[in-house]
């Protein structure tokens, strides 16, 4: 190393190791109040010194609470882990008089007939969000100082801001990751604090703080509302609908601090023109205060504000303005970087800064904000009445319960739905009562509607941050049309999900079909008891009904119980899992005999699934999440450095998801052996390129190598990035009668696709069940080079390895919580591997 920069190290060793003081953070302009607690004097250290732990965090923010008249606190709930979920509400002690009134009155402003309502004493109100990914803390730790300075700061201006502004205040949008990082970063630093990128404290272990407790991004989760911490806080965000909502991110170490807005070419058609115009004007606050204390920044590239799941994008679909903020990270305490050593308080003080530039902005804006959200719901009420007795109906005959959780998810960005009030056929498709929901497009909120139910295929853009589409039926499964509003009936106030029953008590089989979605969870439930059961591969009708592909048959004797426990076991089944189970007298069918050798005997799943590194949590974590929350099934988590001493034996599938291809040849060999001894692999997305590679797989894929004509060298990352298939939606055609297709009632279904990976169909089509369309493309963006390789070719294959199967999915069934309708897909592939 050179003297020079043996020295500069040196000297920032020193001064990375300096004292931290909270006068580093808070404006000197202004005098604090002595009898409002420090952060120090509650969680025992400076702001910065240390990684706050999410429970020192929300003592201190009750504390204040308490100390304060300008602060009060509601308890919204937990996280999966049982941490609080508060929210604090900063105000004048005016204003916290008449908070409801001021609730109220600001809502109002969104509902017809408030023209006359003046905005000119009207508080606005800002719902400020911190570090919604754990490992990204100087928004959680800048909280700390920001809720100090609004409540101890005092004088003239304070007195404006606090009387002119309700603030929502989230400290920890994501308390189970922050709390994970805040362990790692602690227990990893030294008194003599280490930039060295190498040191341990700066590479956390899989899978990081930046998840939740199942592992999921919550920042893609404020459309879908699958979680809850996102649950919460959308509701609260209904509630006040604020002007502003801020959402506090970091980025890479060597980058700066990202304020929005962001790429102009890449903002979703939904968002009017105004929103970006005021998002430039509020922009200017964070410039000036940036400048200020001298801290590099950037603007208007890399961010989009296209996918409304995200904390910044979804209050532009509800006449509010989203602001994504993106700090450099020092992703421990100090670190070096391009632009010097990075420390986690020079991180903390430019979230702080940007904190109050948006309270600045929110108080010399506040009345223009809250005309702009006025006239938001004005052109809204005009759009929602030209489609006055027009709606839209969903549903499916066969599943109540996926159609049900798709109602919910709009009951919970407060659309109003109405079930149906006769059953009718619609387009061939039958929408049955307690099966089906209607939509009425002329509602207030009807913007969301558009962005949830739209498809989309032409963009003026080329690259996403996140994903191009997300349409919610698609994602469901369920058949949609437009309607009149005269098949509708009442409004759903209380939105329940059917019960299931027992039909009938029998003493000699009860049968249900595999169509509702928590059937995999009822029948996990009678294997777990020891009983009998086996699925049927033919189409038949006994007693009158119908009886599709997959339907459960559980005979009545040689059980374990009694035909009267049987039946009252049953019963429990039926009702926990919303299905209907069908006892019938007699095996004799039309098609297929209950005794016939089409029905297979199953066997209950023992899946386990590979973690670790080189593993994407992402995808772990929906798998996990969806069998442990939904379906009541066990999965056995393990991880990859203690692969090499697991018995295999003990589970009958085992789930490879998504990986970088970084396995060692230990997990190789020892999958291959399982495999052959009658093992079934299930392989998703990338871990198919690993399958191929380590020869565990012959099966051929489609060339994807996109030569670059007549592009230069300064727009190479554009092309590049214009042929990532980022998420997208496209159509396959389906055979209903192979296991993997049991319980689905289309011949066809959508598909989310957010990978490059084309696999050849077999030349067998009987081995082709699941198969591309010749114009697969139904929503969302994908290159033409892309789409040509996607034309017929298959996202599903199964093939033989020894006594076993490798079972191949190219695309991800269980994305993000809230692709319902392809959930079965994988339960099929657990439960009927047996059977392909």
């Amino acid at each position: 190393m050179k003297k020079s920069a043996l020295l500069f190290l040196l000297v920032h060793f020193s001064y990375a190791q300096e004292a931290v003081n909270l006068n580093y953070y808070l404006p000197q302009n202004i005098s604090y109040r002595t009898d409002i607690p420090t952060p120090q004097s509650i969680i025992g250290h400076e702001v910065g010194e240390w990684h706050v732990t999410h429970d020192k965090l929300i003592e201190y923010m009750k504390v204040l609470a308490a100390a304060s008249d300008r602060i009060t606190i509601e308890d919204r709930g937990t996280t999966y882990e049982g941490r609080p979920l508060p929210l604090l509400v900063i105000t004048s002690p005016e204003n916290h008089r008449n908070l409801e009134n001021i609730r109220r009155e600001h809502i109002k402003l969104t509902e017809a007939g408030s023209e006359d309502l003046s905005t000119d004493n009207m508080p606005a109100v800002v719902y400020q969000g911190f570090s919604i990914h754990g490992n990204e803390p100087s928004g959680s730790n800048a909280a700390l100082a920001v809720a100090y300075y609004l409540a101890a700061g005092q004088g003239p201006e304070m007195d404006e801001l606090l009387n002119n502004l309700v603030i929502l205040f989230d400290p920890a949008l994501n308390p189970d990751g922050l709390q994970r990082f805040a362990y790692w970063a602690n227990t990893n630093r030294s008194k003599n604090l280490n930039p060295d990128n190498n040191e341990r404290e700066y590479h956390e272990v899989w899978p990081g703080g930046r998840t939740n407790h199942y592992w999921f991004d919550m920042n893609r989760d404020w459309l879908p509302v699958q979680l809850p911490e996102s649950r919460v806080r959308v509701k609260s965000f209904h509630q006040w609908l604020p002007n502003i909502l801020t959402d506090h991110h970091e980025m890479g170490t060597n980058s700066t601090f990202f304020f929005q807005p962001g790429e102009p070419s890449r903002v979703h058609p939904l968002t009017p023109e105004m929103n970006q115009e005021l998002t430039r004007e509020i922009a200017q606050f964070h410039v000036k205060a940036l400048d200020n204390i001298g801290s590099l920044y950037f603007s208007e590239e890399n961010y989009d504000d296209f996918y409304y799941g995200k904390g910044s994008t979804f209050p532009d679909i509800n006449g509010s303005i989203g602001i994504l903020f993106e700090q450099g990270s020092s992703r421990g305490h100090v670190q070096e970087s391009e632009n010097g050593l990075l420390t986690f308080p020079f991180t903390i003080r430019n979230q702080f800064t940007t904190a109050l530039s948006t309270l600045e902005a929110a108080r010399n804006m506040r009345k223009k904000l809250l005309d702009y959200q006025r006239g938001f719901y004005k052109d809204t009420r005009s759009e929602a009445a030209g489609n006055k007795g027009k709606a839209i109906v969903f549903g499916d005959e066969k599943d109540a319960a996926k159609a049900w959780h798709l109602a919910e998810i709009l009951k919970k960005h407060q659309i109003r739905i109405h079930e149906v009030a006769e059953d009718f056929t619609e387009k061939g498709k039958l929408y049955k009562k307690g099966f089906s929901y209607v939509v009425p497009r002329n509602q207030k909120n009807i913007k969301i509607i558009n962005a949830m139910f739209e498809t989309r295929t032409e963009f003026t853009d080329s690259l996403f941050y996140d994903i191009s589409s997300w349409t919610f039926p698609l994602a469901f499964d369920v058949d949609y049309t437009t309607v009149s509003t005269s098949r509708s009936g009442a409004e759903i106030t209380d939105l329940r999900l059917r019960e299931g029953s027992v039909t009938a008590k029998s003493n000699y089989a009860y049968l249900f079909e595999w169509h509702e979605y928590y059937t995999p969870k009822a029948l996990y439930k009678i294997l777990q008891k020891g009983i009998r059961a086996k699925a049927g591969r033919s189409i038949f009708s006994i007693e009158g009904k119908e009886y599709d592909y997959g339907t459960i048959m559980i005979p009545v004797h040689n059980q374990s119980i009694s035909s009267d426990e049987l039946y009252a076991f049953l019963q429990e089944t039926a009702r926990e899992a919303h299905i209907d189970i069908h006892g019938v007298g007699t095996g004799s069918a039309i098609g297929t005999d209950l005794g016939s050798g089409q029905f297979g005997t199953l066997e209950i799943p023992r899946v386990a699934i590979l973690t670790g590194n080189g593993i994407s949590p992402y995808d772990a974590g929906e798998i996990w999440h969806m069998f442990d929350q939904r379906y009541d099934i066990p999965i056995t988590k393990i991880d990859e450095s203690y692969f090499s001493r697991v018995d295999l034996d003990r589970y009958n599938v085992f789930i490879l998801t998504n990986t970088g291809g970084n396995l060692n040849n230990n997990i190789k060999e020892k999958l291959q052996n399982w495999v052959k001894k009658g093992g079934t692999l299930i392989g998703y997305r990338n871990a198919i390129n690993w399958l191929k590679k380590n020869e565990f797989i012959s099966t051929e894929f489609r060339k994807t190598d996109i030569v670059a004509k007549n592009v230069t060298y300064e727009e190479q990352q554009d092309f590049r990035g214009a042929q990532v298939t980022g998420g997208a939606i496209f159509k396959a055609e389906t055979d209903r009668s192979h296991p993997i297709n049991f319980g689905y009632k289309n011949n066809s279904i959508s598909l989310f696709r957010n990978t490059n990976i084309f696999m050849e169909p077999d030349k067998q089509s009987y081995n082709n069940p699941i198969r591309y369309t010749d114009n697969p493309l139904v929503s969302g963006y994908v290159s033409e080079e892309n789409l040509e390789q996607l034309k017929g070719s298959v996202p599903f294959k199964v093939q033989q390895s020894g006594k076993g199967k490798i079972i191949l999915f190219t695309d991800n069934t269980n994305f993000r919580a809230f692709w319902f309708g392809t959930n079965k897909l994988l339960m099929n592939a657990v439960y009927f591997h047996e059977f392909m």
